[in-house]
């Protein structure tokens, strides 16, 4: 019977470490605010400041944000995933809601204008989130104006590998990556074609590369870093024929 008890104790102890863990890895809870944007069908369906268009098509749909300036860094953080649940708000806030997964997709500007705590909730140096509806819902009263709530950066779950929207001309070539796996997060971007070496990529915007190469007719690899140092190169993803506003996949982290 002791023997059971003691198995029994450890693997109690196991899986708490291994819960520990898990927390430690997604990073610490941090707090900050939230509300949603009043969309007809309750998503935020086009893109803002991270360039990424229609999200239902990037795949990142209704569980998007726009980040205060604090949280947005210049549009460095776009693809990031963030953890996010309700707060110390027993009116607002859904009894036993599971949190969700968000991806910053946007910047929500500040409005010094307003005072931080009615309408000026982006200003400098707040941390918020500013939701779609249906996720809004997910977590907390549609009634309510602004929640508070914490959050934490975990790692991105994504379907597919990384993709690449070529745009521009014969003097400037552009690409967006969207569907970053893991740190979700692209701090660096090189492209290569059949006729060169690697060029580094400067950000454009938000999530757009861009550099100053004429790589028509050839087939293009890229190569990812993201903010935790992880590097991942695809080879070949575009063939010699592509054409610019066309999208083609690569391999995920």
């Amino acid at each position: 019977m002791g023997v059971l008890r003691s198995t029994f104790l450890c693997l109690i102890v196991m899986q708490t470490c291994k819960l520990v863990a898990a927390s430690d890895a997604a990073g610490e809870w941090r707090s900050a605010t939230a509300t949603y944007s009043k969309e007809t069908d309750g998503s935020l369906i086009t893109g803002g400041a991270c360039g990424y268009g229609d999200l239902h098509r990037a795949t990142y749909g209704k569980y998007s944000a726009g980040l205060s300036a604090m949280l947005f860094n210049r549009g460095s953080t776009c693809g990031a995933c963030f953890e996010l649940r309700c707060v110390d708000h027993i009116r607002w806030c859904l009894p036993g809601s599971p949190p969700v997964i968000l991806t910053a997709t946007d910047f929500c500007p500040p409005n010094y204008g307003l005072s931080a705590d009615y309408g000026g909730w982006c200003n400098f140096p707040q941390e918020h989130f500013e939701m779609s509806e249906a996720a809004f819902a997910e977590i907390a009263e549609r009634r309510a104006d602004m929640v508070p709530v914490q959050y934490r950066r975990v790692s991105c779950v994504r379907s597919g590998g990384l993709r690449f929207t070529l745009s521009g001309n014969s003097r400037f070539f552009q690409v967006l990556v969207t569907n970053v796996g893991l740190d979700g997060e692209a701090i660096a971007v090189k492209v290569k074609g059949s006729r060169t070496g690697w060029i580094p990529m400067a950000r454009n915007w938000g999530q757009n590369w861009q550099c100053s190469v004429d790589l028509r007719g050839q087939p293009l690899s890229f190569e990812v870093t993201t903010s935790d140092r992880r590097t991942l190169t695809s080879y070949n993803v575009a063939p010699p024929s592509w054409q610019f506003s066309q999208t083609f996949e690569g391999k995920q982290f």
